[in-house]
């Protein structure tokens, strides 16, 4: 029963990394190219002897980003951020010390030396633990719902508006930093719910590197392994600044 529940959690855990990642690799190479051709000539130039494959590749970057948003935040999806935290809730004991312990043991007939001590520090999540998180989410969801939802659902999703002024009236309402503080967030909760479960955690909101200039200009030490926003950055820096020499 209990290895269900697990694979239950660790499965919609997967599945939630997957699609933030994915929103997060499109929304940040449509912004990466955007970013270097502003700031490269060389670059700006060669985008335009194609820029109709230009214009088509970052077009549909932007509606992918826009879609895979709403699979996360929408209530009705198969998979989103809800159930996720639903579903890690309402089976706590996954989370607890002794289920910590047969996880790591596996099939080992004995329980390695150092597993003991390292159970003993193995946090287990309160009711309130997860109130904290649900409160983040809906915080999060709100922030959707009023300024990202209808540009989804409206121009992306479904064409239900054609007109400019009222295409120009949805998008006047996003904010490329504050949809970069969503994906953070986003990638915060993913790690701090990893984190839990396989190490025993406590499940804290750590922030990461967003803007995109900050990333540009300090890369990331190579002690350190990058974010996926920071890979695509680097990678479509690197790439359009070499074809452009």
């Amino acid at each position: 029963m209990e290895d269900r529940l697990e694979k239950k959690f660790e499965r919609e855990l997967e599945v939630f990394q997957t699609e933030v990642e994915a929103a997060t690799q499109f929304l940040y190479a449509f912004l990466a190219v955007h970013a270097v051709a502003a700031d490269n000539k060389e670059v700006h130039k060669l985008l335009n002897h194609a820029p109709l494959f230009w214009n088509t590749n970052l077009g549909a970057l932007q509606t992918a980003a826009f879609i895979v948003l709403g699979r996360i935040f929408d209530q009705n999806s198969t998979h989103n951020v809800d159930k996720l935290l639903r579903i890690a809730q309402d089976n706590h004991q996954i989370f607890l010390k002794e289920a910590f312990r047969r996880r790591r043991q596996g099939n080992e007939q004995e329980l390695p030396s150092w597993l003991e001590n390292y159970v003993q520090g193995v946090y287990e999540p309160t009711p309130e633990d997860f109130r904290r998180l649900r409160n983040h989410v809906k915080k999060w969801r709100k922030v959707y719902e009023s300024n990202y939802r209808d540009v989804r659902r409206k121009f992306f999703a479904h064409k239900e508006v054609s007109e400019r002024t009222q295409i120009e009236s949805l998008f006047r309402k996003t904010n490329i930093r504050e949809l970069q503080r969503m994906l953070s967030f986003l990638r915060s909760l993913h790690e701090s719910l990893q984190q839990l479960f396989l190490n025993g955690r406590k499940p804290i909101l750590r922030p990461n590197r967003y803007s995109i200039k900050r990333i540009r200009e300090i890369p990331t030490s190579v002690t350190r392994s990058e974010s996926v926003q920071e890979r695509i950055i680097h990678e479509a820096e690197s790439f359009l600044t070499n074809f452009a020499e």
